[in-house]
């Protein structure tokens, strides 16, 4: 397999949104939920404080620009108020009132700047990869993108190939559903399209502006969670079939798998106020179970590795803390402890789905990994759907 990656480059949200802000929000918006005497706690338990986005708070929270009360609903109110006994001057006073009401924002309101975001964003990570990989535009051959959270068409891949501007006859593989995988199987897929043809140079970016999933209206234990979680983050990286001066990391092999009877654990819905990502308490547990999958084929794959074989470092994206001590639990007793610090240093200022396993390779290489080290690379995502890769740093 062995194709050759470049060291990735890293965007964060410009806009830091502490955890205390999210729930003095929350809190003033929900007062009486159920989990509202527990928030406290619950925010503490993610261990997340600070967490960057590529639009303020305040855009999340933000009213839409239209009424309350739709147009096409005020002649049908009239009517009600009227036929219910109330004078024409209560009428008047009444739609006025709903009238004022703000109505959430639209799916449009919602997206639109953080679209553009994404593609700003995601502009910005191509070009510091090419120049990490002393690399021009000119020069690549496939663009692979990612980014789940904000539906286009034309789609990240289209718009980068204008702004940066790429040749004519690069291949576009845009892969928008890819979502909390997008890092690890973008790879595999770049992996494969240069084992075809060694000369060729794949650029990846996954530009992820998760923060369009805070939803100010929704009630549930599960939404005020999701609140917490994530971050924005735009990540690009070059992949090659031949080693380059700039070459970090060789990959060796990739590894896929997939649960069935899992695709309604995690997904997202497009509602009219916009995307709500929905989450599902039994999800951990089918991660692990995908975790412990992996575990299997590194066994097997290295069961004739002399000695006990093991990873150095461990570049994992499991989306919460529960799945990542899950993995240290269920790790061989033999291996070394801290397998996943980047891991989880990565996780204390959000889960970046898809670009997440590009911002833990980032830290582990600023680090300084030794030549040789032996590293697994791991993401599960909605699906429920997940890739590992195995390789050498160079």
């Amino acid at each position: 397999m062995a194709a050759y990656l470049c060291p990735p480059a890293v965007i964060h949200g410009k806009h830091a949104v502490r955890t205390s802000q999210i729930v003095d929000e929350v809190r003033g918006r929900h007062p009486n939920a159920a989990w509202a005497p527990r928030i406290d706690g619950i925010a503490a338990s993610t261990g997340i404080e600070n967490r960057g986005w590529m639009l303020p708070l305040e855009a999340a929270v933000a009213p839409g620009s239209g009424s309350g009360l739709p147009a096409a609903g005020i002649g049908p109110a009239r009517e009600a108020l009227a036929g219910d006994g109330f004078t024409e001057q209560d009428v008047d006073r009444v739609i006025a009132a709903l009238e004022a009401i703000p109505a959430p924002q639209t799916v449009q309101e919602r997206t639109a700047p953080a679209w553009s975001a994404v593609q700003s964003y995601g502009e910005r990570a191509a070009r510091g990869a090419l120049q990490i990989a002393g690399l021009d535009a000119a020069d690549v051959d496939c663009l692979i993108t990612s980014h789940s959270t904000t539906p286009a068409l034309p789609g990240l891949d289209v718009s980068l190939a204008n702004r940066l501007p790429l040749r004519s006859d690069v291949l576009l593989l845009p892969a928008t559903q890819w979502a909390c995988i997008a890092g690890t199987r973008s790879l595999a897929l770049a992996a494969d399209l240069v084992a075809a043809d060694p000369d060729r140079v794949v650029l990846v970016v996954i530009a992820e502006a998760l923060s369009t999933t805070y939803q100010p209206a929704d009630d549930t234990l599960e939404s005020l969670i999701v609140r917490l979680l994530f971050a924005d983050t735009a990540v690009a990286a070059v992949v090659t079939g031949r080693p380059r001066p700039e070459s970090t990391l060789r990959l060796d092999t990739a590894w896929h798998h997939t649960l069935p009877g899992t695709q309604d654990l995690h997904r997202l819905e497009t509602r009219e106020d916009g995307t709500h990502f929905v989450m599902d308490r039994r999800g951990p547990r089918a991660v692990q179970e995908t975790v412990t999958a992996m575990w299997e084929w590194l066994r097997l794959r290295n069961q004739d590795a002399p000695g006990s074989w093991h990873p150095d470092v461990l570049l994992a994206h499991p989306g919460g803390t529960r799945v990542l001590e899950y993995m240290e639990q269920t790790m061989p007793d033999d291996w070394p402890s801290g397998l996943l610090r980047y891991s989880r240093d990565s996780y204390t200022s959000g889960n970046r789905g898809g670009a997440a396993v590009f911002d833990i390779m980032r830290r582990a290489y600023d680090a300084g990994q030794k030549a040789g080290s032996r590293a697994v690379l791991y993401a599960a995502a909605p699906g429920l759907t997940a890739t590992a890769l195995e390789g050498e740093w160079l």
